[in-house]
């Protein structure tokens, strides 16, 4: 409905690191919303690698911030892109991606690459609209993220965003397990979110 508030936009930069030179991922900057703040906190240090598959919106970003490494491709080539630009791993990836939008194969690839390029002590964050939260592919997408992390905590709701929105915080990417593990990881933490919650994920 509109571009991401600065609010918003804060919350999801939060896992930039304060200090030293961490290289950090964004994938899907779209209009470059959250690219700015990610600027910002960065203040000339490290490396800010923006990953957009649209060629007119990744054109435009490059010329509005230079400092910004942009990528026009797929999310889900994360981990080639990465190596490509001669890095092993990220300090933070921060994601604009539509996960509700996005099909159970896509979600799970591109999830699947993030968890593979984040470093141990990464973290990933991305948001999810108040209003979609009980779509099926939303609650899909909970699933996935804590079947590939240890920690995910809900940040609390931005309601100055149009339409209002949350973070997802994301800690310590699990090891890769097969498709069977990781679908009983899901269900535990579906289980779990809803007895504590009353939220059906």
């Amino acid at each position: 409905m509109a571009p991401s508030s600065r609010r918003l936009a804060a919350e999801v930069a939060l896992p930039v690191p304060e200090t030293g030179n961490p290289v950090v991922v964004e994938l899907g900057p779209g209009t470059g919303a959250f690219t700015g703040m990610i600027q910002e906190l960065l203040g000339g240090r490290g490396h800010h690698l923006a990953v957009e598959i649209n060629p007119r919106l990744a054109a435009s970003l490059a010329e509005r911030f230079p400092r910004v490494r942009i990528l026009n491709d797929d999310a889900a080539a994360l981990p080639r892109l990465l190596a490509e630009c001669g890095f092993g791993s990220a300090d933070a990836v921060v994601s604009g991606l539509p996960w509700a939008s996005l099909d159970p194969a896509t979600q799970r690839t591109t999830l699947d690459s993030v968890r593979r390029v984040l470093a141990p002590q990464g973290a990933f964050t991305t948001f999810g609209y108040v209003h979609a939260t009980y779509l099926s592919s939303a609650r899909r997408f909970r699933r996935m993220l804590g079947s590939s992390f240890e920690e995910v905590v809900p940040g609390r709701t931005v309601w100055g965003n149009l339409p209002p929105a949350f973070v997802y915080h994301a800690r310590r990417p699990r090891p890769r397990l097969m498709p069977e593990t990781l679908d009983l990881l899901a269900a535990q933490v579906g289980a779990r979110v809803a007895a504590s919650t009353g939220m059906r994920f």
